[in-house]
């Protein structure tokens, strides 16, 4: 099944004067070829875009499409900034909404705070909060919210770092090609068959203290991960999500139509094992768009998946494809439905369940979290959101949602990672968009999903286009926990009707890519 014609219901966009023409297939092919482009906006050199690849994520993505492309791009919208300034000019002015206060910065220490060690992803349990890096990650004590306190740092390069943690066993994704599966080892091209990457596994029993117990290798390694505990509780299942196979990487061959399962005995972790290597895409999955990183990806492999283990299903965003998978079998889990969206999705990028799983909101990564794509020339409907009732098990598209500020050029922005707020009867999220900041809006009705609070800092630079602002912004225990790229960990408050009912939940453990039910 493919969604190929926009709604008719459109999220909001305070573009004064906007008027944007899309040429059907072509995306954003409407530019002046004499704009002259902005230094900060222009084509990666050689040394550049090898950086990216090595920083990961999918900054390097961004590089597929010139600055001066960019230039063209926005170059027909100057009447309307004109009209319509932005608000923000530099890092230390905040836009936001009266709802939302800050109430604790921890910046980034010691070598997490080395050029290029970008703070990811996190994951919670009791007061423990575990947030990842590219050199490691780090161990906070948030009993008091307002008054987190950073006891453990675990230095372990490998890439973005993703984390997820079930009972006393953390998990950690490793997407950089190393010279061994240790936390000393190097750097190694991905052409040596030696090469590793894979999962990583720690014992947390002392949270201050993490030990390190097992590695798995897996092919491509691991981008992101996804846990899927067996019901009896006996063993852990890991969803490995990785991509951009090379016919030069031994260990990750194309098609790599593929996920990786990695079965962990929960009482026994370091006897983690690989234990199977599904193919969800036999048919090659989506070929890809006509135009490099304005259309959609060709699908090899997936980027992300969430489960609801406790309703047996999880969603998998696929580069080019969006599915839904059967997951009751743990180590075989099935495709029982896909969706694309090829005029307006150019990388499937995440997943996140309503509570009721009657709904996924699936997030497009346009251009890999390194291009501006918050700023009219980009358009509503591209770097966006796109949700989708789920109904007699298809995927049925109802809308796309954006935030509603026009961003700088030099502001790196698109949709990112982020989680329910747990309100009765309601369906409400709160989500990352990088230099964007962070926006609160509801979709309980599908086709007008609503904003009602953010928090947005002006440009890290007005010069150049750097990479910052938040990349996971979560809900857990009645605050808002940001990790930034640049500038670490961040909590917030929020004092609002529509979700000051959901402080009354209390999560024992909360991993974005493995959704739990609430009550109700």
């Amino acid at each position: 099944m493919s969604h190929r014609s926009l709604p008719s219901a459109r999220t909001r966009l305070s573009f004064a004067g906007l008027a944007v023409t899309l040429a059907a297939g072509l995306g954003l092919a409407a530019v002046n070829v004499t704009a002259e482009a902005d230094p900060g906006l222009r084509a990666c050199t050689a040394e550049e875009y090898a950086a990216l690849v090595e920083a990961g994520d999918n900054f390097a993505l961004g590089c597929q499409l010139p600055g001066s492309a960019l230039a063209d791009i926005t170059s027909g919208f100057a009447d309307a900034l004109a009209q319509e300034p932005l608000p923000l000019t530099s890092e230390d002015e905040v836009d936001k909404s009266d709802n939302v206060e800050l109430v604790a910065h921890l910046p980034l220490e010691g070598s997490f705070a080395e050029e290029g060690a970008y703070g990811t992803d996190m994951a919670f349990k009791g007061r423990w909060l575990y947030d990842g890096n590219y050199n490691g990650f780090q161990v906070f004590d948030i009993k008091k919210p307002t008054k987190p306190k950073r006891v453990a740092q675990v230095f372990c390069p490998g890439g973005q770092g993703d984390l997820s943690i079930h009972k006393n066993i953390l998990v950690m994704s490793v997407d950089a090609s190393r010279s061994d599966d240790s936390c000393s080892s190097t750097a190694l091209s991905a052409t040596e068959k030696s090469a590793w990457e894979g999962l990583r596994v720690f014992d947390v029993s002392n949270p201050r203290k993490p030990k390190y117990v097992a590695a798995v290798e897996t092919d491509c390694g691991s981008h992101t991960h996804t846990l899927a505990p067996t019901k009896n509780g006996k063993s852990l299942f890991v969803y490995v999500s990785s991509y951009s196979p090379n016919a030069d990487y031994p260990d990750c061959q194309p098609p790599h139509d593929k996920i990786s399962v990695v079965k962990i005995p929960v009482k026994k972790p370091a006897r983690a094992k690989l234990a199977a290597t599904p193919v969800l895409f036999p048919d090659g999955g989506n070929p890809g768009g006509p135009i490099p990183l304005l259309t959609s990806s060709s699908t090899s492999g997936c980027h992300d998946i969430t489960a609801y283990p406790s309703k047996d299903i999880a969603a998998g965003a696929c580069m080019g494809d969006g599915i839904l998978l059967d997951i009751s079998k743990r180590a075989k889990p099935t495709v029982t439905e896909v969706v694309t969206d090829d005029l307006n999705f150019a990388f499937w990028h995440s997943a996140t369940f309503n509570n009721a799983g009657t709904k996924v909101l699936f997030t497009d990564e346009l251009g890999g979290g390194s291009l501006p794509t918050c700023h009219p020339g980009f358009g509503p409907t591209k770097g966006a959101n796109g949700i989708y009732d789920i109904v007699d098990g298809a995927l049925e598209f109802q809308s796309y949602y954006k935030i509603p500020r026009i961003q700088a050029l030099t502001e790196n922005c698109v949709a990112h990672n982020g989680s329910l707020i747990p309100v009765k009867g309601k369906d409400i999220m709160v989500q990352a968009w990088y230099q964007g900041g962070f926006s609160v809006f509801d979709f309980t009705d599908s086709a007008n999903p609503t904003e009602f609070a953010y928090w947005d800092r002006g440009p890290i630079s007005t010069t150049s286009l750097e990479l910052g602002g938040p990349w996971s912004v979560y809900w857990y225990n009645g605050h808002i926990y940001s990790s930034d790229i640049t500038r670490g960990l961040e909590v917030f408050s929020i004092d609002d009707p529509l979700v000051n009912a959901a402080k009354k939940v209390k999560m024992g453990t909360f991993n974005a890519q493995s959704q739990p039910s609430y009550a109700g």
